[in-house]
């Protein structure tokens, strides 16, 4: 099973799952985590192939949402689910093809589609590094700086280094090969009519009008809200606009 973090109890209010996107983890969340956590229990999980998880050598969708079904049916089932990039398509599979685990979806910055832009240069980068008598994630991160100009990025990259074992806690080498997988949606059938909330950053490009008809094909009680000077990791940039919306969202009694 995948690896969680926990945070806080279980209270009157759902547990709530938040799965991270591609590259990250769960820690990357654990502040986000644990304010959420003074009202009810907060798990994140490592999706596979990321963090603490197992390694697996596939990284699909169907893939994926199996194993956060194992998560929630393990942790008590059904949860109020949110995931970002990777992990909201992620999450998306696993309420159309479970939704009896799910009570509230919330999708933070991706649509059900396929998109263009590959995200493989920043696995051919950490690849490039030679790990071996590296110490300080501050010497990985200058290192990355050849092929990956902003320091965001670099840190991001870096909270998923073991430097004790010299290695990284993502399997790159299935990421890459699968990376068509990560930039696709699977084609599915059923709707999800839950309360479905699709959050994108203001500045970003990655959840458009044009998708509006697919998303509202496959989760046809979705709602839409922007986050102000937010891109595309909004949750990061503007963390306590994110906070608040999922608590407005989440603790609506409606």
């Amino acid at each position: 099973m995948l690896n969680t973090l926990s945070y806080g109890n279980s209270t009157q209010l759902p547990d709530l799952l938040i799965v991270h996107g591609l590259y990250g983890s769960a820690r990357n969340w654990s502040v986000i985590s644990k304010r959420m956590s003074d009202s009810r229990r907060v798990i994140a999980v490592d999706q596979r192939n990321h963090g603490d998880s197992p390694w697996f050598d596939t990284h699909s969708y169907l893939d994926m949402a199996q194993d956060l079904a194992q998560v929630v049916e393990h942790n008590g089932a059904p949860m109020d689910i949110v995931g970002h990039s990777m992990g909201g398509k992620a999450v998306m599979i696993l309420a159309l093809t479970r939704p009896d685990l799910v009570k509230r979806l919330l999708v933070a910055d991706i649509a059900p589609v396929a998109y263009g832009h590959d995200q493989s240069q920043y696995i051919q980068a950490m690849q490039s590094i030679d790990l071996t008598h590296m110490e300080k994630r501050s010497e990985v991160a200058q290192a990355l700086s050849k092929h990956v100009t902003d320091p965001a990025l670099q840190s991001f990259f870096t909270q998923s280094l073991d430097l004790g074992n010299k290695r990284w806690k993502l399997n790159l080498d299935v990421l890459q090969r699968d990376m068509n997988h990560v930039l696709g949606f699977p084609e599915v059938t059923g709707s999800f009519d839950k309360p479905t909330l699709f959050l994108s950053g203001a500045n970003s490009q990655y959840v458009l009008p044009d998708h509006r008809p697919k998303i509202k094909a496959l989760f046809p009680n979705a709602v839409f809200a922007k986050i102000p000077n937010a891109g595309h990791w909004l949750h990061a940039e503007q963390p306590r606009a994110f906070e608040q919306t999922l608590r407005v969202f989440f603790n609506d009694p409606a």
